[in-house]
């Protein structure tokens, strides 16, 4: 059997800028890549050597009020930490508000939207 791992997830936001940098600052990732999309709009790649979220806008985008509409078509995007608190107090520094905490076997996590409406569970096993 073939061993798969997740390269990157592609995503439409009203802002790459603001979204890669809320990334850098919560995850420690950096930019890889920033240009035009092959679809037209632009598109920031942010995350590690091996993986990233691609960050894809247009003018379309920019333009339109994003509403909540959970499952269509993604429920959420989940990261795992090692210090889920230190995480959280960053997550409200950049004005987003955590809920759903919960302690679980084997882990905690906690979840937030950011300004696309976009659900983030961030996760800790430590």
């Amino acid at each position: 059997m073939t061993k798969a791992t997740l390269e990157h997830v592609n995503m439409t936001v009203s802002d790459p800028q603001r979204s890669a940098n809320l990334m850098r600052d919560l995850f420690g990732w950096h930019i890889r890549w920033e240009g035009p999309s092959m679809s037209g709009g632009h598109t920031i790649h942010v995350g590690s050597d091996d993986q990233y979220l691609a960050l894809y806008t247009n003018e379309n985008v920019k333009a339109a009020d994003p509403s909540f509409r959970k499952g269509e078509p993604m429920n959420h995007v989940a990261m795992t930490v090692d210090d889920l608190d230190a995480l959280e107090a960053k997550v409200v520094a950049a004005g987003l508000k955590p809920f759903g905490h919960d302690d679980y076997d084997p882990g905690k996590r906690f979840y937030f939207f950011d300004w696309n409406a976009i659900e983030f569970e961030i996760v800790s096993y430590a």
